[in-house]
């Protein structure tokens, strides 16, 4: 029931042609139950190959790229951005959703897993950096609508948080890649146990080699994550070789590890 509500509000958000007008102000979209907003499930994207140009210049100013998002934590002033965007490509070139928990950033590489913790009421989810901003004096994060109404600060427009990132084994490899040396591959990653247990059978069907298949648990401040993984390989040559059977087969998300 609930999917059904969030699915027709991005409906009729998307089809209102206004809402992306560049001569309007920012505003926020159909009013959404907290509990449909779910946080972002942190996996070793691949660097993307938009939004990470450094330095680049924004109104006259200009911005520096972390070379890494490793050990960052910062408090700082969050806003939200909303309808005005909706549908629109983000810096990294995914489209904005203002139900999804995605956030903009200045210096971050994207993509890059954050915990947002809003230090006025301790609420906190975990959001995908796949954007810059915001480009306002004073500000740390702009996140999706969806996310401030988690968060509780939809209403005010602005909180005071804490921005720490995930450190997840694999996230920065890919920019190695394929000089660094790999032994494996992550399909996908569930806080679902059955989730991810379907997941790998459906990949052992496919593979000459189903016991290569594997789940590994990880503890997150939110709760238990389930990596679903193929291997140990021989070398860089098989990991891709793998990667290339998975995407022919449907799995097009397959990241290389070490």
């Amino acid at each position: 029931m609930r999917p059904s509500l969030a699915l027709l509000l991005l409906v009729l958000l998307s089809s209102c042609v206004s809402y992306r007008a560049p001569d309007i102000k920012d505003s926020a979209p159909p009013a959404i139950d907290p509990d449909l907003i779910v946080d972002a499930v942190p996996k070793p994207d691949p660097i993307a190959d938009r939004g990470n140009h450094s330095p680049y210049e924004v109104w006259g100013k200009t911005y520096e790229v972390m070379p890494t998002a490793v050990g960052y934590v910062e408090e700082g002033v969050a806003s939200w951005y909303g309808a005005k965007f909706q549908g629109r490509p983000t810096s990294s070139g995914e489209l904005f959703d203002v139900y999804q928990a995605t956030a903009a950033h200045k210096a971050l590489p994207l993509p890059t897993y954050v915990r947002v913790t809003n230090l006025a009421n301790d609420r906190s989810m975990t959001v995908k950096v796949n954007d810059r901003g915001p480009f306002v004096e004073g500000r740390l994060l702009d996140v999706s609508y969806g996310v401030a109404v988690k968060l509780g600060f939809a209403d005010a427009g602005t909180t005071r948080v804490r921005v720490e990132a995930i450190d997840l084994a694999g996230t920065d490899d890919w920019r190695g890649w394929p000089d660094s040396e790999y032994s494996q591959l992550q399909v996908a990653a569930f806080q679902s146990l059955e989730a991810a247990e379907a997941l790998a059978e459906a990949i052992g069907e496919v593979l000459p080699d189903p016991s290569l298949v594997t789940i590994s648990e990880l503890s997150m401040p939110n709760g238990a994550l389930y990596r679903v993984r193929v291997g140990p390989l021989d070398d860089n040559q098989a990991v891709e070789a793998v990667r290339s059977q998975l995407i022919a087969h449907d799995f097009p998300d397959a990241q290389p590890l070490p």
